[in-house]
């Protein structure tokens, strides 16, 4: 097998590229959101390199900007996430627990247990909006798992033909 097409691959990292391609996010969006500091990659000499966790931030903000989020909520929903649990939304909304995030404008509430967000529901004034974090990490991390499989699919080792004297 050849690694060569897939060097970042096997340390679970992504180029911009790929990102765009599994999140569907436009590339000068993905760049705007490096230089705001919303999803901060690594960098290899001018590449841009997404970790796992990158790609799950960027699919579930990609998620709630799709269901109407402001860019300006999304800050606030990261910045409660770091503040109430001390972690980054990647943290949080990978773990084994699925999260759904409810807001009616005014208050954030992250919840795991499905009579909490009944409770909330039940006691709301006004709409809410809810959504599943967790949902789209799964749903990126199939489509890398399908990526993978096509890769490998395609670099797959071909016998050797000599040629006929």
């Amino acid at each position: 097998m050849c690694f060569k097409h897939f060097p970042y691959r096997m340390q679970n990292r992504f180029t911009s590229r790929e990102v765009v391609s599994l999140t569907g996010i436009t590339p000068r969006q993905l760049q705007w959101w490096d230089e705001r500091r919303i999803v901060v990659p690594a960098r290899e000499g001018h590449r841009r390199l997404y970790s796992m966790e990158n790609l799950a931030e960027v699919a579930v903000i990609c998620e709630l900007r799709r269901r109407g989020f402001s860019l300006q909520r999304m800050r606030k929903v990261i910045s409660f996430l770091q503040r109430e649990f001390g972690k980054t939304l990647a943290e949080t909304v990978t773990g084994a627990s699925d999260y759904h995030l409810l807001t009616d404008g005014q208050h954030l509430y992250l919840e795991t247990s499905a009579q909490q967000i009944v409770d909330i529901l039940k006691n709301a004034r006004q709409p809410m909006f809810s959504v599943c974090l967790s949902d789209a990490v799964r749903r990126v991390r199939a489509d890398v798992r399908s990526l993978e499989r096509k890769r490998i699919g395609s670099t797959s080792l071909r016998p050797l033909r000599s040629k006929a004297s």
